[in-house]
């Protein structure tokens, strides 16, 4: 059963390392493809991640409800990530004197759109990371099982899948629709 949220941060807040490694763990590529999908570089997004942080453990015990850490890393996430792009863009203005040439220009022309995340963009990557947490609690065959059928490019033959899990081909169907079950659970959809 995974930890909640509230928990490790309380355990945080008693200097637990395991807490803090189990919470960077969890969120580290949910924060991580906030400054991504805003067109920021692997460095910046980098840094905006270590700033998500940083910010979180000089804030840790002013948190007031840690049941609702996920929107508050989300959130200081986006608004790094916004002041990160307002700062490239004031830094390109600075170092901007009127005399670049073409090639500048058509460089500056496909920079990635650095507009902050729409909104539906940011509920997918919640989306994707509710998932990926509910597959990481799953047991390990349910979880084998998963990561075979939805996360290879090219899905397995059931007799490579039968023989990785050790089981008969015709159960093949039948655990997968009890682990799609559990997941459904852990995803608290039924």
């Amino acid at each position: 059963m995974q930890i909640s949220d509230a928990q490790l941060v309380n355990d945080c807040r008693r200097g637990d390392e395991a807490a803090w490694e189990t919470l960077v763990r969890r969120y580290q590529k949910l924060i991580y493809a906030i400054p991504r999908r805003a067109g920021l570089s692997d460095d910046q997004s980098a840094e905006v991640f270590q700033e998500v942080f940083t910010t979180f453990f000089s804030k840790l015990n002013d948190i007031e409800d840690p049941d609702r850490l996920h929107a508050w890393l989300v959130t200081t996430a986006r608004r790094k990530t916004w002041r990160a792009i307002s700062k490239e863009k004031s830094w390109q203005q600075f170092n901007s004197d009127g005399d670049e040439d073409d090639d500048v220009f058509d460089e500056v022309a496909n920079i990635a759109d650095e507009s902050v995340l729409p909104d539906e963009a940011l509920v997918q990557l919640e989306e994707r990371h509710r998932i990926r947490t509910a597959v990481a609690d799953l047991d390990d065959r349910c979880r084998h099982l998963i990561e075979l059928l939805f996360y290879r490019t090219t899905q397995p033959a059931y007799t490579e899948i039968a023989q990785s899990l050790a089981i008969p081909e015709g159960s093949i169907g039948p655990t997968r629709a009890r682990c799609l079950q559990k997941m459904l659970r852990l995803l608290g959809k039924t």
